[in-house]
């Protein structure tokens, strides 16, 4: 189906045509004619389904058939997300006369308030900065009669459920509001949201195995540990033209992978949740432009991160959550396009491969590591350490705290002389 049988305002087709969109997919054929309707919906949807341009479109077109100045909120688990909706929400509305902006956390309130104060119809925000704004009286929620909540079930897992609860009693009340969820699992806690804050919504489930299994070229290797690095190496030396992102299960190991695949001349920059919002968002954008060719990250960018073009997905460790895999893998082969999943199974992690392939209910090709697919790893005997950190443990960085440890002592005994002769 096309987008122009849905017969859209001219306004919000000039914006599709400018996104490049013609075809839908499966979640815009079925989100879009019951949202234009007026109906409250529980979508269960993978990312890569095309979801957000689904809410957005839909939004767009009820907005512009409105005779009021209508506000919608969209609510999201990660800034990164946020940040992400918003340029798509811009894109797509290039031709509205619509304010879009996003709130999260990590940035200066200033700019945020000040642009809620100028008018933001749709608003893209993470729970814990969209309360703290509204607790200070900044963000009026009574009048966004239209909510999206967008990764449903990564929120309640981030433990923001009773935040979403929070802000919809905070929001229009059902029956003068209109609400759509997104997730890629139906949940207790969905289900529950669902029943206490829509109107009888009608669900739609999307089947995921189209998104992870047939547009994705997926691969395990069965190797060691200590030679996954130079595994990684083959990997994306075969292909030195190539965009990836390497996901690991820890914040530490994504530093040590960035830094020494930059001594074996790889440009790579690394993404983690305990990184600064600044940094963060500069290594998303160097990535997206193509500035960087490796992004290693934690699941923080599982979700939420679209790059045009993406060619490989290396999961250097098997993912702990099954759903995470999906997720993970789900960063290429986007809009029709193809992509490869690579998977390292090490002593450490294997035990997690049965319970992803039992998600995926498909078994993965199995590939058994040969000489001609490792790398000479340079970074064998050299410290990847940044200097700071080098720095930070120097003897001399010390030195200045034992010097001042040894004089306690004199100064000690001097008090207490002191305070002995006048008793």
């Amino acid at each position: 189906m096309d987008f122009s049988q849905f017969n859209l305002n001219q306004k919000v087709m000039d914006g599709v045509n400018e996104a490049g969109f013609v075809t839908c997919t499966g979640v815009q054929e079925k989100v879009i004619p019951l949202a234009l309707a007026g109906y409250d919906v529980c979508v269960q949807s993978q990312t890569g389904t095309g979801k957000t341009a689904a809410f957005l479109l839909s939004l767009f077109e009820i907005m512009e058939k409105s005779e009021y100045r209508e506000f919608a909120l969209i609510i999201v688990p990660t800034r990164e997300l946020a940040a992400q909706i918003e340029k798509e929400a811009k894109l797509l509305g290039k031709f509205l006369p619509y304010n879009i902006a996003s709130i999260y956390g990590g940035m200066r309130y200033e700019e945020q308030e000040e642009n809620l104060r100028v008018g933001v119809e749709i608003l893209v925000g993470t729970p814990g900065r969209l309360i703290d704004l509204h607790n200070k009286g900044t963000l009026q929620l009574d009048k966004y009669h239209f909510a999206v909540i967008d990764e449903a079930d990564r929120m309640f897992d981030m433990g923001f459920y009773q935040d979403i609860r929070k802000i919809f009693r905070a929001l229009p009340k059902r029956e003068f509001r209109q609400t759509m969820l997104f997730s890629a699992t139906m949940s207790f806690k969905c289900q529950i949201l669902a029943q206490d804050f829509m109107r009888d919504p009608v669900n739609i489930a999307i089947n995921p195995e189209t998104i992870t299994v047939d547009k994705i070229e997926q691969k395990i290797y069965h190797v060691g540990s200590s030679d996954k690095f130079k595994l990684m190496l083959g990997i994306l030396k075969k292909a030195p033209e190539k965009r990836a992102i390497v996901f690991s299960n820890m914040k530490n190991l994504c530093d040590e992978l960035t830094q020494r695949l930059k001594i074996n001349g790889i440009s790579a920059v690394q993404l983690t949740g305990d990184m600064g919002q600044q940094h963060r968002a500069d290594a998303i954008d160097n990535f997206k432009r193509g500035g960087i060719t490796v992004l290693v990250a934690t699941d923080i960018a599982a979700r939420g991160i679209h790059v045009d073009n993406l060619d490989i997905v290396i999961n250097y460790d098997i993912p702990m959550d099954a759903e995470n895999y999906i997720h993970r893998i789900g960063r290429t082969a986007r809009a029709g396009k193809d992509g490869v999943a690579y998977t390292f199974a090490c002593e450490h992690f294997v035990e997690y491969l049965s319970a992803i392939e039992e998600r995926i209910e498909k078994k993965i090709p199995s590939i058994v590591a040969c000489g001609e697919d490792f790398a000479e790893d340079a970074s064998v005997g050299v410290s990847w350490r940044a200097d700071t950190d080098v720095k930070k443990h120097s003897p001399r960085s010390r030195r200045p705290v034992l010097d001042k440890r040894r004089n306690m002592k004199p100064r000690l005994e001097k008090t207490f002389r002191k305070s002995t002769s006048a008793k």
